[in-house]
């Protein structure tokens, strides 16, 4: 297939299309990640946000924020709210996605990346390990962080 993959900042018009695309899949709420993202396209961080695209239709996504809620502060940034739609999987979306980002932070030097996840399996295939367990904001479990290095 013939899918798009880019950056928030080279289709900017997205941004309102984006936040409510990633509001819908994750429940966080529209205006945090407009937040982040116009402190993304204004160049306050270079933490990004990166899309896949068919046509016009987001398809899959993730971002890059200091923290993805959880109480290790100090293991930053963490990738977060990675998403693909469920008829489009197990095309490599998403494993394109994360490469993507890997390689746009570290261009900016920045790493490693973190990321939280309850996948056991998955981001493992795309260079990222298991690294420490962590305590999610108002979580009553621990969840798993992994790193990419």
């Amino acid at each position: 297939m013939d899918y798009q993959y880019i950056t928030l900042r080279e289709r900017p018009a997205l941004r309102e299309k984006a936040a409510q695309w990633f509001h819908s899949k994750w429940g966080v709420p529209e205006q945090a990640y407009l937040a982040c993202m116009d402190e993304y396209l204004s160049k306050e961080t270079e933490y990004g946000w990166y899309l896949c695209l068919d046509g016009e239709k987001i398809i899959g996504g993730l971002g890059v924020i200091e923290n993805d809620f959880h109480d290790r502060k100090d293991l930053a940034p963490n990738v977060c709210a990675v998403y693909t739609e469920e008829e489009y999987r197990s095309q490599g979306i998403a494993g394109r996605l994360l490469d993507f980002a890997v390689e746009d932070m570290r261009k900016k030097g920045v790493s490693p990346l973190y990321l939280v996840t309850d996948h056991i399996g998955f981001y493992e295939r795309y260079g990222w390990e298991f690294l420490t367990m962590v305590q999610g904001d108002g979580e009553p479990d621990m969840t798993r962080m992994y790193i990419h290095r």
